[in-house]
């Protein structure tokens, strides 16, 4: 299937997951006609990304739209600028976003605003002004989180915009599939990604404790979610825990809430 999608869109396309995502696809679709069109905020990092995928996959049509999605008006400018340049696109895959740690108590409301205006609203100003476009047989990719499957402790302005998230791929699931369009939820745990590197360190212990050592490679995160995508599937949960937690949510939320209180009695909620 990869070999008739022609153009492709990533938001925070420039590093991470939205990078190993535009990677993968450019391997797909080197050697044929395409675009990719990547977003992001950072225009130097947005260039690198660019240029590094131009050499990955030569007379592939790879453009950089430094745009931040939380501003409606500049990221529907760089969806019509994109389709202008490329076409519209057969696969988009929404993976702006950051990070803010902390407990909600201690979080300033603007912050919090932020991250929502980033999670969520950054999907929705791209998405507006893309479907009315999207063509039969064409996938919208969503990156949320694992802690958009379960309430986790330090994650009180984070973890309401993956949920805020989770919910607008449910109605898109249904309202688009009248259309023959696909819509993936992406779900990963840690990610080494830039984002997770500048929050270890700034979440609580308890957070940190409960998250592990480990965390997956955007390149594993980033197949899962083509692979989903490809055979039209809602889910794409990388790794064993996330699974789990998918497939028995109420027993599996329980124990994790039960495993956090341990560690909150035990090292104290920061």
């Amino acid at each position: 299937m990869g070999n008739a999608v022609r153009t492709v869109f990533v938001t925070g396309g420039s590093s991470g997951i939205g990078l190993a995502v535009a990677r993968d696809w450019a391997r797909r679709m080197q050697g044929g006609p395409g675009g990719i069109a990547l977003f992001a905020r950072d225009a130097a990092r947005l260039k690198q990304a660019v240029d590094g995928l131009t050499a990955l996959a030569p007379g592939l049509a790879v453009r950089g739209w430094a745009v931040d999605v939380a501003e409606e008006r500049g990221a529907a400018l760089a969806m019509h600028a994109a389709m202008a340049a490329l076409g519209v696109p057969d696969r988009v895959i929404l993976s702006a976003g950051i990070t803010l740690p902390g407990r909600f108590e201690l979080l300033d409301i603007a912050a919090q605003r932020r991250v929502m205006e980033v999670n969520y609203f950054g999907a929705v100003h791209v998405l507006q002004p893309l479907l009315r476009h999207l063509e039969p047989g064409a996938r919208i990719g969503l990156i949320g989180s694992a802690a958009g499957l379960a309430g986790i402790h330090g994650y009180g302005g984070y973890a309401p915009s993956k949920f805020a998230l989770r919910g607008l791929a449910e109605v898109l699931r249904v309202e688009l599939a009248g259309r023959g369009i696909g819509v993936t939820l992406c779900q990963p745990p840690d990610t080494e990604t830039p984002m997770l590197r500048a929050e270890r360190g700034h979440r609580p212990l308890v957070t940190e404790r409960i998250a592990g050592p480990r965390a997956l490679r955007p390149e594993a995160v980033a197949a899962c979610l083509i692979r989903a995508m490809e055979a039209d599937r809602f889910h794409a949960l990388p790794g064993l825990p996330v699974r789990l937690l998918h497939l028995f949510g109420p027993l599996a939320g329980a124990v994790l809430r039960w495993r956090q209180g341990r560690l909150i009695r035990a090292l104290g909620p920061e």
